[in-house]
């Protein structure tokens, strides 16, 4: 016995597939599908020491702060408290003004795009048959927009 398991997003080609592996010969008890659920809490924004997302408030931020410290230097030598001083409020307004631009953008229009692109579930499909059927199956699978397959023997 062969058993090939694959995810599939949730869509009629699962259904396609279900039914032509039935009109290959595959009874519908070795075919099991199995639906994951939809993460309910929202990520957290801000990352941990044990935790990352891979999404970076900061590189903003720190592009502009340096943009700005270098504007706020180079201004302050006309100005009255001197380049240092300038450079530094420089750098920290343009660390502040690129932090709250990457906050609007994951908070307000990355979220928007979400909800209306809405969050689709994946399906794991578990087909259990002969050796000899497997590579039909695994074909059929993969026609079928199969996002990832793997077989295993028993």
């Amino acid at each position: 016995m062969l058993q090939l398991f694959s995810t599939f997003e949730h869509s009629n080609y699962l259904e396609l597939a279900i039914n032509e592996l039935e009109k290959m010969g595959i009874k519908k008890e070795n075919i099991f599908a199995v639906p994951l659920t939809n993460r309910k809490v929202e990520r957290k924004l801000f990352d941990s020491l044990h935790s990352s997302d891979g999404i970076s408030l900061m590189s903003t931020g720190a592009a502009l702060g340096t943009a700005f410290s270098v504007v706020g230097a180079s201004i302050g030598f006309k100005l009255q408290w001197g380049p240092i001083y300038w450079g530094l409020i420089g750098a920290v307004g343009g660390f502040v003004l690129g932090f709250l631009i990457d906050l609007l953008i994951y908070k307000v229009i990355k979220k928007k795009k979400r909800l209306i692109r809405g969050k689709n579930t994946e399906v794991i499909l578990i087909v259990e048959c002969e050796e000899h059927q497997g590579d039909g199956v695994e074909s059929i699978l993969w026609h079928h927009l199969a996002l990832g397959i793997a077989r295993i023997q028993n």
